[in-house]
């Protein structure tokens, strides 16, 4: 059964990437970890941005890689080996805590800076910028034709 692209109109034209990177994001939703995405607005230094901020509680610094891979920014969280060996010794009677690897990915769009990240209290925060384009106009110049 094909599904119905909502990029079909004949008036879009040249969206076929951005159908297959909206394909890609489907199928790669996972629940793990947690995210949040803000707006921020401009201040007097900087320009205004996006935030992304993933829970990674119990993650150090050295155990995350943020990358950005073509279009993709791509966070991955890993543990050591040490730690997985501490946490077979250990009995739980309730685990709520998630603590296992993972890759978050984030389509960007063209043009999209990646200006920083930061983790602090067991949060990663990533922040974004797109540059703001030059307004162009161009002018077609019209053949007549006999």
């Amino acid at each position: 059964m094909s599904r119905a692209s909502s990029l079909s109109s004949p008036f879009l034209l040249g969206f076929d990437e951005i159908e297959r990177a909206l394909d890609r994001v489907a199928k790669a939703a996972d629940g793990y970890p947690p995210y949040n995405i803000e707006r921020l607005a401009r201040d007097g230094q900087n320009p205004e941005r996006l935030r992304i901020t993933l829970a990674v509680a119990g993650f150090l610094r050295d155990q995350l890689d943020v990358t950005i891979e073509e279009n993709q920014l791509v966070i991955r969280g890993r543990q050591q080996d040490d730690r997985q060996q501490d946490e077979k010794t250990r009995q739980y009677l309730h685990r709520g805590i998630a603590a296992r690897q993972f890759q978050r990915t984030f389509v960007l769009a063209e043009g999209m800076d990646v200006l920083g990240a930061d983790l602090k209290n067991g949060l990663l925060s990533i922040d974004l910028a797109r540059p703001e384009p030059e307004r162009m106009v161009k002018t077609i110049s019209i053949k007549e034709r006999q």
